[in-house]
């Protein structure tokens, strides 16, 4: 009897064991798992690429005598020491053109070179501002920039400025495109247009690429004569309606001709003008809208001839009557 307890204790010993081992199997403890991170790989053309003024050393071990600081040539190679040819470097990232370099030197100079090259000057991502700001010049910023912010480092907008910040978009071999060739794409000059309110109240923030030349233009202006208190021109920083620029001339003088004022615009690419003829007295009643004005618009007021001749008798007649009582005697 007592054999078959033993026998039982056993087998149950045994079960549990088994139980615990599979358990142990399919389950890991947490302090064993293992937690994989993934690494983020940089493709070769999201690496920052050499460009044009760019400054870089050259190290090869071993060889201190051919370590040497360059800037990259207008033509976009570097010249080194004990190498007959210049080598390519724009467009190029530093490990390719480390490689290159390498390639160079084990053909005619050196056995199994090791090179590093490394950008110490990146003025290649440059952003030009010219116009109407307060610090025109190129600007250096090697890291995402908007062009609200290009402006403020600019110091603003001049009093002078206008409405208009127009961007020429030419291009860089520091984001270079590479054709099947290897060599830079060349890109069309792309232009864009804002507003400057836009741009300061950050509704239009644009985010800049090297090469972009911003250009804040001056002051727009329109041409007021003819019949108005104060003829010639105004300068205008925001758009301005027909209404509004009589209104700037300081208003319409007596007997003026409201119904036929007219517009002179010029021809996009041509020195001849459009003629507009507008009536301010459909303006006023809201039959017609309040036309705007574009820069260098003339705007010309006429005088009434029936009203200013009558005018002109009004006037002498009442400045004749102290003159008429003066001679009574």
């Amino acid at each position: 009897m007592r054999m078959l307890f033993n026998a039982f204790i056993v087998f149950i010993f045994v079960a549990i064991s088994g139980i615990s081992a599979i358990a142990q199997t399919e389950t890991p403890s947490p302090d064993t798992t293992a937690i994989q991170i993934t690494p983020t790989v940089i493709s070769g053309n999201e690496r920052y690429r050499i460009g044009f003024q760019d400054t870089i050393e050259v190290q090869v071990f071993g060889q201190p005598k051919l370590t040497q600081r360059v800037t990259v040539n207008p033509n976009g190679t570097i010249n080194l020491f004990r190498l007959p040819e210049p080598i390519v470097a724009v467009c190029k990232t530093e490990r390719e053109l480390s490689n290159t370099i390498a390639a160079a030197y084990e053909k005619d100079y050196l056995r199994d070179p090791e090179v590093n090259v490394v950008v110490v000057e990146q003025k290649s991502q440059s952003f030009a501002i010219i116009g109407a700001v307060e610090k025109p010049g190129n600007y250096y910023i090697n890291r995402k920039v908007r062009l609200l912010e290009l402006l403020a480092q600019a110091g603003g907008p001049s009093k002078d400025a206008g409405s208009r910040i127009v961007v020429a978009r030419t291009g860089s071999t520091s984001n270079c495109k590479l054709g099947t060739n290897g060599t830079p794409e060349e890109d069309d000059v792309e232009l864009l247009d804002f507003k400057m309110s836009d741009v300061l109240q950050a509704k239009s923030d644009l985010v800049m690429q090297p090469g972009d030349i911003v250009s804040v233009m001056d002051s727009d202006v329109i041409y007021v004569y003819g019949n108005v208190n104060k003829q010639g021109q105004i300068d205008i920083k925001e758009p301005i309606t027909l209404t509004q620029a009589i209104a700037t001339a300081q208003g319409l003088k007596p007997a003026t001709q409201k119904d036929s004022v007219r517009v002179f615009r010029q021809k996009p690419g041509s020195m001849e003008r459009d003629e507009f003829v507008y009536s301010l007295r459909d303006i006023e009643k809201r039959k017609i809208q309040d036309p705007y004005l574009e820069p260098n618009d003339i705007v010309a007021v006429a005088e009434d001839k029936v009203k200013g001749v009558f005018n002109s008798i009004k006037t002498s007649l009442t400045q004749g009557i102290p003159s008429i009582f003066y001679r009574i005697p």
